[in-house]
């Protein structure tokens, strides 16, 4: 296995599409995808099947999957470049460096498909919809830039409500059991490597999208700790 992972770290170096840790990125994107078309975000991509099936789903707008991990990358970089999908690039670099690539205010929209929970207490911050992420996001989102997050976990579902509720954004679709609703769109259904892994095992998948429209004031940080902790210990 460590033996396949330095094999695909070697390889992205030489993909086209996969930025790694890329200096003065924020204004080449479009030079990249040699147009101006909106960009979307796959935050902690992992293989990167979501942001392949937007990409194929909407040729009309530019799919950046990032992740620190090459050796996930490596499968969707690939696949873009077998598939043509010129639409498509990976960038590799922690999360909490996102703002760092993007021109503020352009970015359209922010997929989050299956994250890790981090369902320790002592991880809570990790959770990539906590408030700390949040306000990097809102950095680089347009002013009506829409968050989006597919989970199996019921915890992170229910903590992202927490957090919408508390920071009064606005929520514009929300899923208890997604597979169970009418009108679902092509984008909802795409499946990825760890939505089939089913790790949760809750026999169902959650969904909601928002805008990060408000001031995520600071002090709310301490309340939504405050929430964490009597669920935890419910």
């Amino acid at each position: 296995m460590a033996h396949k992972k330095l094999i695909r770290f070697k390889a992205i170096k030489s993909f086209p599409n996969v930025f790694e840790l890329p200096e003065n990125m924020q204004d080449q994107w479009a030079g990249f995808f040699k147009n101006n078309h909106p960009l979307v975000l796959e935050l902690a991509c992992g293989k990167g099947e979501y942001t392949i099936g937007l990409a194929k789903l909407y040729p009309q707008k530019n799919y950046i999957g990032v992740d620190v991990k090459g050796n996930r990358i490596w499968r969707g970089a690939l696949t873009a470049l077998e598939e043509n999908l010129t639409n498509v690039a990976f960038l590799r670099t922690p999360i909490e460096m996102i703002h760092q690539y993007f021109i503020p205010h352009t970015v359209e929209a922010i997929w989050i498909t299956f994250p890790d929970p981090q369902l320790r207490l002592s991880k809570a911050k990790k959770r990539l919809t906590h408030p700390r992420f949040l306000r990097l996001y809102q950095q680089i989102l347009q002013p009506n830039g829409i968050v989006f997050l597919k989970t199996d976990s019921p915890d992170l579902y229910r903590f992202t409500k927490t957090v919408i509720n508390l920071f009064q954004l606005e929520l514009l679709q929300d899923f208890d059991n997604m597979y169970a609703a009418e009108g679902l769109l092509p984008e909802h259904t795409i499946k990825t490597h760890y939505e089939l892994l089913d790790i949760a095992q809750s026999n169902r998948i959650h969904f909601l999208a928002f805008r990060v429209n408000q001031t995520l004031q600071s002090q709310k940080d301490e309340i939504l700790k405050k929430i964490i902790v009597e669920h935890a210990t419910d």
